[in-house]
C-alpha cells in the first residue's frame, strides 16, 4: 500500500498542468482527492476521470483569492472524506509579465492575492483540522523566483518569496503538532504557464529551450515523495527538483552532465 492510501487530499489549481498531474498521481496511489480550480467544467472532467478509473474524487470550483471559496473547499473535503491529510497549494499566476512601472495595478494585485493570500487562506483553514488530527502534510508550490530578481516578474518573485516565508513560519508554529509544511521548487515545467513565459520574451527564463523543461508528472512524483516519511526532513524548507541528489531521492531521471 502507498503511504497516501485512503488519505484525503486537497489540490488547488487542479484544472491543468502541475495541479492536474498531482491530482491524478495522488488518486492513482490511493488518496481521496478534492480537486479545486476556477473552472468547474475542467475539474468536473478531472474528478470523473479519477472516479472512472477506480479512484475517489470530488470537484469544488473556487477562487483561492477568496477566503470564502477556500473555506467551502476545505469543509467539503472534510465532510466528504472525514479528514484533511494533505494540502497542495499549487494555484498560481504568472501574469502580468511586465516591468514594474508598466504593470497593471489590478493584475499585479491579483497575482499577490492568488500566489500569497491564497496560500495563507488554505493554511489558515486546513491547519486547525490537521492540528486536531495530530498529523498532516502541506506542500506549497515554490519557485526559484522566491530567491531571484527577474525582469518582468516583480509580482511573481515577491509573492513566491513571501509564500516561502509562510512555509517557514507555519513549520515553526505547527511542527510540534504533527503538521509538516514543505515547499517544493520544481524548476521550469512544460505547462501553459511556461508557454506564456516563453511568448513574453522577457528575461532569461523565456529563452530556455523547451526541451529543458520537466513534465508536470515529475512534479507530481515529487509531491508523492514529500507526502511520505522522507518528506519530514525537508519540513520548513524548499525541496528542489533541480539537483541530481533530490531527483534521485524521488526516483526521477538525472540531469545529464
Amino acid at each position: 500500500m502507498s503511504h497516501v492510501t485512503n488519505k484525503a487530499a486537497i489540490v488547488t489549481g487542479a484544472s491543468r498542468g502541475i495541479g492536474r498531474a498531482i491530482s491524478l498521481e495522488l488518486a492513482q496511489q490511493g488518496a481521496h482527492v478534492c480537486v479545486t480550480a476556477r473552472s468547474q467544467n475542467a475539474i468536473d472532467e478531472l474528478a470523473q476521470e479519477i472516479n472512472a478509473s477506480g479512484g475517489r474524487a470530488i470537484a469544488m470550483a473556487g477562487d483561492v483569492a477568496k477566503f470564502e471559496d477556500v473555506s467551502r473547499v476545505v469543509e467539503a473535503c472534510k465532510d466528504e472524506f472525514g479528514s484533511i491529510d494533505i494540502l497542495v497549494n499549487n494555484a498560481g499566476l504568472i501574469d502580468p509579465i511586465s516591468r514594474l512601472a508598466d504593470s497593471d495595478v489590478d493584475a499585479w494585485g491579483l497575482a499577490i492575492d492568488v500566489n500569497l493570500k491564497g496560500v495563507y487562506y488554505a493554511l489558515r483553514l486546513a491547519i486547525p483540522h490537521m492540528q486536531a488530527q495530530g498529523d498532516g502534510t502541506i506542500i506549497n508550490m515554490s519557485s526559484g523566483a522566491a530567491n531571484s530578481q527577474l525582469e518582468g516578474w516583480s509580482h511573481y518573485c515577491a509573492s513566491k518569496a513571501a509564500a516561502k516565508k509562510l512555509t517557514e513560519c507555519a513549520h515553526k508554529e505547527y511542527a510540534d503538532a504533527g503538521v509538516k509544511v514543505i515547499g517544493l521548487s520544481p524548476g521550469t515545467v512544460a505547462t501553459d504557464m511556461m508557454m506564456k513565459i516563453k511568448a513574453s520574451g522577457v528575461n532569461p527564463v523565456s529563452q530556455l529551450d523547451w526541451s529543458t523543461h520537466i513534465p508536470p508528472e515529475w512534479v507530481a512524483k515529487g509531491v508523492l515523495y514529500l507526502c511520505g516519511p522522507s518528506g519530514a526532513q525537508y519540513a520548513g524548507t524548499d525541496f528542489s527538483l533541480k539537483t541530481n541528489e533530490e531527483r534521485a531521492a524521488v526516483g526521477l531521471p538525472l540531469i545529464s552532465a
